[in-house]
């Protein structure tokens, strides 16, 4: 054998084993980044199906015809926002992702205060399509809270697959950038404080 073709074999085998490497990393980092994303899809499925039920609670509390305007027209405006405000999941900032869950805990409030309100109009309260629609939401939340859980998951399996080594070294390279999880809003490690105040006027 020509001494020559020793160092050529070596080398041939060194890139295949580097090819492969790189590879493997790229191909994982894809699905896991593509995973993440999909989860985030479920994040705002989950926000959408509260917003549908929301928006058939405000139906059916505007037929209380002395219920209070003010409220209704506060969840009202607070679902519209959060029904506007939405992420392209290509572009899961930081920044973006605040301003989302921003949108989406003023609907949280405001739907808070309508329950609230509710509890002042004993016929609404015993309104047997208002107790579906509080209870689908209340599943909501739950399912909300899971996928959130789920992004988060996702999220950490692909920074974890890209920032360890070796595969940092590779990571920058291929354009593959760490991403955010979805944070608590600030103060919900805090029971809400609720005041049923019963003497105001309807």
């Amino acid at each position: 054998m020509k001494k020559w073709l020793i160092p050529v074999i070596i080398i041939g085998v060194i890139a295949f084993a580097i090819y492969s490497w790189a590879k493997g990393f790229n191909n994982e980092a894809v699905v896991l980044q593509e995973d993440a994303k999909t989860t985030w899809s479920n994040v705002e499925s989950a926000y959408q199906r509260r917003n549908d039920l929301i928006g058939n609670l405000v139906k059916t509390v505007q037929g209380a015809a002395d219920f209070e305007k003010s409220t209704l027209t506060e969840v009202i405006n607070a679902r519209a926002k959060a029904t506007s405000t939405t992420i392209d999941a290509g572009n899961l900032t930081a920044e973006n992702m605040a301003q989302f869950q921003q949108a989406q805990a003023g609907l949280s409030g405001a739907l808070s205060k309508l329950l609230v309100s509710v509890e002042r109009y004993p016929d609404l309260k015993a309104n047997t399509n208002f107790l579906e629609l509080q209870s689908q939401l209340e599943g909501t939340e739950n399912r909300i809270n899971v996928a959130r859980d789920r992004f988060n998951e996702g999220v950490n399996k692909y920074n974890k697959h890209i920032k360890i080594f070796p595969n940092s070294l590779l990571a920058g390279m291929f354009n593959f950038e760490e991403m955010d999880r979805y944070k608590a809003n600030p103060g919900s490690e805090n029971a809400p404080d609720v005041n049923f105040d019963f003497n105001k006027a309807a």
